[in-house]
């Protein structure tokens, strides 16, 4: 009986740790390309998002899962910008309000994404 319940025990701690592990956070890739779109509008030079760029972060929106996810998307998207000139803070953080999304965090390039919560 004894080694019933440990090899059950074992069987649940296994299950519970492959239950954390298994859906991983959102490869920089992804956000990249669902991003891509909004540039124009981060740099000021659309009045407003166009709609491949709502749509694709509204896809990256769907796809989280996890707190882990939101603050992968947040890292990428911080990383990201730093690669297009004339990135500004005003229009990024517009971004969920024009798009009419919920981000569940502010889009900034000064948001520190480890205080992100679900």
């Amino acid at each position: 009986m004894k080694n019933l319940l440990c090899s059950v025990a074992v069987c649940l701690s296994v299950l519970f740790v492959l239950a954390q592990t298994n859906e991983a956070a959102i490869p920089c890739g992804t956000v990249d390309m669902k991003a891509a779109a909004c540039i124009s509008f981060a740099t000021g030079k659309d009045a407003i998002p166009l709609a491949p760029c709502c749509n694709g972060l509204q896809q990256l929106a769907q796809s989280v899962k996890s707190v882990d996810d939101k603050k992968a998307i947040c890292r990428c998207l911080k990383a990201g910008v730093k690669n297009f000139a004339g990135v500004q803070d005003k229009f990024l953080s517009q971004l969920p309000t024009a798009c009419k999304i919920k981000v569940g965090f502010p889009v900034s390039m000064i948001t520190n994404c480890e205080t992100i919560r679900f």
